[in-house]
């Protein structure tokens, strides 16, 4: 049986006009008959191997179905010349007729040299259109355009003038979603509670679905976008078009290019930028700050840190006396604990009561908050300690490696190199985990800090105290509004250091 391949792809079909139907005709009019198999790839990219029409004509041809193939081009069949050469030999072995409609092919040694140029020259071709592309778009950026509607939550795309607008609805929502994240409320809790507040609300997503989740609210308030700041050229996407076609392990994942490389678009701000960095340092500790509910409520869960070894102290219940005390300790019980903590351990009441009675004293007068800020600043933030601790980290990780493969390089017999392999790649990863801190620690040293904004904050927390009255505040209104005042507090054998924002 003859089989007629053809193959057209979405970039193909708009610039150059390719035609499926086309293509189909004029290999039928070589073939001289209407009696053909039709194998058609419509859309696919010519880069891969994997496309559903050849998949099965490969199939075909190895159960002895076809005998003859007619396809218009070389590069059809594809667009990289090695490909082209595998499956044209794949066909030579089972004795299948190759023919082109747009020139000939034939076993000899000048039908292979003319076959693989034109297999050379459409991958070139190709290499070619694409950097002309990403080239233009590029240039398009700088001149201040966004290439394409990025579906950007709070926006809309004006193909017109190829720049965001704001949707005025979708914009309200983004200042409700950081209004809630940042300032007093008792509507929700953390980044789950504004998903869930919202879900609840019926409001919908960008893309209309009715349900939000999580990370969906974390991407709104991390994204820079709000505060006019959109970049473009930011993530090198090569190769990942052919991801779909690829196993998971194979798969070719998206790199963030040198923040250099990156192309600022100015656009319209929705949030004020201090409130935006007042919510990056919240995110940047959410995970602690906003960890599930055990069966005794801790109210200081989530901010407490032990003076000496940094680690983070936890609530628990211990026993004294055969009665169950609540307390915090530094104490790292969990397997693979980087660090199992000094043992410092401290009675809930008691840290309780004393971290209370300093936010109500700053809740009932405001001029202490404004101390207490002014206090702040000449503090060393905690941010510093912590990164000089890494950074030696860092120098001892390279240290270790280096050594090893010093030691590796020496040894002639008596090390395993597969044990070898083994330390390099646990160091390599240790030390990539190290330099992900170190970069978190420097971003929120380094992020803005307006003390106005700070005021502001803590102010609106103290219209909310007032407003309710101390003795009627719950235990969920009293962690919460600790959390809008206290950043970290800092646990000491004979001291307690609480840090505002």
């Amino acid at each position: 049986m003859i089989a007629i391949y053809a193959r057209v792809s979405t970039e193909e079909q708009a610039k150059h006009g390719f035609s499926l139907n086309d293509q189909v005709r004029q290999c039928q009019l070589k073939a001289g008959s209407n009696k053909v198999k039709e194998y058609i790839d419509d859309g696919v990219s010519g880069e891969f191997l994997d496309r559903p029409a050849l998949t099965k004509l490969r199939e075909d041809v190895r159960e002895g179905i076809i005998s003859k193939i007619i396809c218009l081009d070389p590069d059809r069949l594809s667009r990289k010349l090695m490909n082209q050469l595998i499956i044209t030999d794949e066909f030579d072995r089972r004795g299948i007729e190759l023919v082109f409609v747009n020139g000939e092919y034939s076993k000899t040694p000048e039908g292979n040299l003319f076959y693989s140029m034109r297999g050379a020259i459409a991958e070139f071709e190709k290499s070619k259109i694409n950097e002309r592309m990403s080239r233009g778009r590029r240039e398009k950026a700088r001149q201040g355009k966004v290439l394409r509607d990025f579906q950007v939550y709070g926006y809309r795309y004006d193909k017109e003038s190829e720049l965001f607008i704001v949707d005025e609805d979708e914009a309200a929502i983004v200042s409700l979603i950081f209004d809630l994240f940042t300032q007093p409320n008792t509507m929700v809790q953390g980044l789950n509670g504004i998903a869930l507040y919202l879900t609840s609300k019926s409001v919908p997503t960008k893309r209309g679905a009715s349900v939000w989740h999580r990370q969906v609210v974390r991407q709104i308030m991390m994204n820079r976008a709000y505060i006019g700041e959109f970049y473009q050229n930011r993530w090198n996407t090569e190769g990942m078009l052919g991801n779909k076609h690829r196993k998971d392990d194979e798969k070719v994942p998206m790199k963030e290019r040198p923040k250099n490389e990156w192309i600022l678009i100015p656009c319209p701000a929705i949030i004020d930028e201090t409130q935006f960095e007042h919510a990056q340092r919240l995110l940047s500790e959410s995970r602690r700050r906003w960890a599930q509910k055990s069966k005794h409520p801790y109210l200081l869960s989530g901010l407490l840190r032990c003076g000496d070894c940094g680690n983070t102290m936890t609530g628990r219940l211990s026993n004294n006396w055969g009665k169950k005390v609540p307390e915090y300790t530094d104490i790292k019980n969990t397997a693979g604990a980087k660090a199992k903590g000094c043992g410092r351990r401290v009675r809930a009441q008691i840290i309780e009561e004393q971290v209370w009675e300093q936010v109500a004293s700053w809740l009932n007068n405001p001029n202490e908050i404004a101390a207490a800020l002014q206090q702040e600043k000449t503090k060393e933030p905690f941010e510093t300690g912590e990164i000089a601790r890494i950074e030696k980290e860092i120098e001892k990780t390279k240290n270790a490696r280096k050594k090893l493969i010093k030691l590796f390089a020496a040894s002639e017999d008596g090390i395993a190199e597969e044990d070898i392999r083994q330390e390099l790649k646990e160091l390599t990863q240790r030390e990539e985990s190290l330099n992900n801190q170190l970069l978190g620690l420097t971003n929120l040293l380094n992020s803005t800090h307006s003390t106005e904004y700070n005021m502001n904050v803590m102010m609106e927390a103290v219209q909310y105290y007032l407003s309710k009255g101390q003795e009627e505040l719950t235990f969920d209104e009293k962690r919460d509004l600790i959390r809008q005042v206290v950043r970290e507090i800092r646990v000491y054998e004979d001291s307690v250091e609480i840090y505002t924002f």
